[in-house]
């Protein structure tokens, strides 16, 4: 059974499923999925037409569901699907998408610390770590394993490959591939996710595979294209660990790789 505090505000039709914690003066809008465990803190906002999985944590004053700030909204049923064991720190915010039948979607595994943003129709992997005043422009793509640091902004449209990280501070205008470090204003990439490997349980091989995949890319003087050939005509082509960046290069993007 649902645990809600007499002064939370729950709109008819929200579906609030067993074992949901809502605290008071909490607002849970009438188009709203929560799955079970989920514990809405005192203060916050669910709205829209979200989605929201299981054993999630929506902390005080953080906004859930709002309208996007796309000028280009029309109306319609934009909506937010979020997974299961987010984590949605004090004063943060979670944009629906924009068109119709359209949503931002967040993983499960997700750290969203205090006062950071996720614009509309942002499509994020799991187990990122978002650092407090960051914000990801709409349209950002974001992989799994990732960490953005303090104060980061990632221009619309941007692709963050997997287990890549940007520095505090940094504005980031163009993809970063995995495995890679950006930082910088504009961001550049400067070396590897290292201790963000070794963290995940990549070995000391896959490490070597990765600082090789950095040199090619960004210290010998090659052109995207024929980076992109190289690694491919690498005879670890099919190696998990590298066929991720190709792929990541071949995929393409609308910013250009950083």
């Amino acid at each position: 059974m649902a645990k809600i505090h007499p002064t939370a505000i729950i709109e008819d039709g929200a579906q609030i499923a067993d074992n949901v914690t809502i605290g008071a003066y909490a607002y849970i809008g009438a188009e709203v999925s929560i799955g079970a465990g989920t514990m809405v803190e005192h203060h916050a906002t669910v709205d829209g037409f979200t989605e929201m999985g299981d054993d999630n944590q929506v902390f005080p004053y953080a906004f859930i569901g709002g309208k996007t700030h796309d000028l280009k909204y029309t109306g319609g049923k934009p909506g937010l699907k979020i997974g299961s064991r987010n984590v949605f720190r004090e004063y943060s915010t979670v944009h629906l998408a924009t068109n119709d039948a359209e949503f931002t979607i967040l993983g499960d595994d997700n750290v969203i610390l205090a006062y950071s943003h996720v614009a509309h129709d942002c499509i994020i992997g799991n187990h990122l770590v978002m650092s407090s005043h960051a914000a990801l422009g709409g349209h950002v793509l974001v992989g799994n394993h990732c960490n953005i640091g303090w104060g980061v902004g990632l221009h619309q449209f941007c692709r963050i490959g997997d287990h890549a990280m940007a520095g505090a501070c940094s504005k980031v205008v163009q993809d970063v591939p995995p495995y890679m470090i950006a930082d910088g204003n504009p961001a550049e990439v400067r070396t590897i996710n290292k201790v963000g490997l070794e963290r995940n349980g990549f070995s000391s091989e896959d490490i070597e595979l990765v600082r090789s995949i950095y040199k090619t890319l960004y210290r010998e003087g090659l052109n995207r294209t024929q980076a992109r050939e190289k690694l491919s005509e690498n005879p670890k082509a099919t190696d998990p660990t590298l066929k991720r960046v190709i792929d990541f290069l071949e995929q393409g993007g609308k910013r250009g790789i950083t």
